[in-house]
């Protein structure tokens, strides 16, 4: 969601646009969310502030930001040039927002939901931005205790980054069924599989899939007409499951839940980027991409939240169901020779079992949603002996 907005509508839309224009193609940025625990009890703990605090001058405070309530913590690899610096940065964060938290006892989750902590028990990080959302929003935002894993893919050219944009629409089922991480919420064993989803896409304005736009013009066009009309009064509150930033020149893919595993986290976020670069390669080269009602879409949508890798998904082309593991092997090869490229290649890969797959599974094991979690957390080091 990020800082206020210091530029005015105008500005801000002039200044995206010259940016896309202007931009580097395909560099790649990956942001992380994560649950701060009470190392003792597992629940969430209003801590962002002091770990804030106790990162500055450190090299890790410029990526370390607070994401809407003081239990939850956002890390960012920055902006890299090619997957496996990426790659190695989500490892190097993951480490660092560790050690920051250790001294205080802290201990780290990255799931899409906490199983059982209550909203109301969480404190709205005091921002102007954040001050902003929770007065326009309210219980919307209240609601919003959830983690996700988040991937901007520089873009040059903004009506490309437009093309791209769309293209991205209809694979977001598959990229949320990969990553589903979420059964479980508010001690409720849900039978889902991205609880967050359905909580984040189905209460907050403007979120979801987006409509497809036929160039920069036509979306600028609409974003305008949400500033005209009070709908916004900052370009975050486009909260859509993909869109074209407008601060930084990407493509910013929001789609997926936050991922307990670094593998399977580098592993997303190459899919994310692969396609990216393979959507553009695409639009240079005038090969015709599908464009897809979101009505069709929000069918596949459902089917991930609901059954994540565990069932079908619509193939629109052939009109019939298809296993999700054979649609995402399939968006695999399709992306693979420009994966190669661009280094994202080897990290490619459809795990046997997803995150919450495992979840369940363990349920199955273990019979209690908070058991499970247990061994999803990243406790301090001095309480288990590291």
């Amino acid at each position: 969601m990020g800082d206020a907005q210091r530029l005015s509508p105008d500005e801000q839309l002039r200044s995206a646009r010259e940016a896309f224009e202007e931009g580097r193609d395909l560099t790649i940025a990956v942001e992380e969310e994560f649950a701060l625990l009470d190392a003792d009890t597992l629940e969430l703990t209003n801590r962002f502030e002091e770990l804030k605090g106790a990162a500055a001058g450190t090299e890790v405070d410029e990526h370390l930001v607070g994401e809407l309530i003081a239990s939850e913590i956002e890390v960012k690899t920055g902006r890299c040039d090619h997957f496996v610096a990426a790659a190695e940065l989500m490892a190097t964060r993951r480490d660092q927002l560790g050690e920051l938290a250790d001294p205080f006892g802290v201990a780290l989750a990255s799931t899409g939901t906490h199983p059982w902590s209550r909203w109301q028990d969480q404190r709205i990080i005091d921002t102007p931005h954040y001050r902003r959302n929770n007065e326009i929003l309210q219980y919307v935002v209240w609601r919003n205790n959830s983690f996700g894993i988040h991937v901007h893919i520089g873009i040059r050219g903004a009506d490309r980054a437009i093309a791209v944009c769309n293209a991205f629409r209809n694979v977001l089922p598959e990229l949320l069924a990969l990553s589903t991480s979420s059964p479980f919420v508010e001690d409720c064993v849900t039978g889902l599989h991205s609880a967050r989803t359905e909580i984040f896409t189905k209460m907050f304005p403007r979120a979801g899939i987006p409509d497809a736009y036929g160039s920069w013009a036509e979306f600028e066009q609409y974003v305008r007409f949400l500033y005209d009309t009070k709908s916004i009064d900052e370009h975050t509150q486009l909260w859509w499951s993909v869109r074209p930033h407008l601060a930084f020149p990407t493509v910013e893919v929001r789609i997926c839940d936050a991922q307990p595993e670094l593998t399977q986290a580098q592993s997303l976020a190459a899919l994310m980027y692969a396609l990216g670069a393979r959507f553009a390669r695409a639009v240079d080269d005038g090969e015709p991409l599908p464009s897809l009602p979101g009505r069709l879409l929000e069918e596949n949508m459902w089917r991930a939240i609901r059954y994540g890798l565990t069932d079908g998904l619509i193939d629109f082309a052939r009109g019939e169901v298809v296993p999700a593991r054979a649609r995402i092997e399939s968006l695999i090869e399709w992306v693979r020779p420009v994966a190669e490229e661009i280094g994202a290649a080897p990290y490619l890969a459809v795990p046997e079992a997803n995150a919450s797959e495992r979840q369940y599974a363990r349920l199955e094991q273990l019979g209690s949603a908070r058991d499970v979690f247990a061994e999803l957390v990243r406790r301090p080091r001095e309480l288990v002996g590291g």
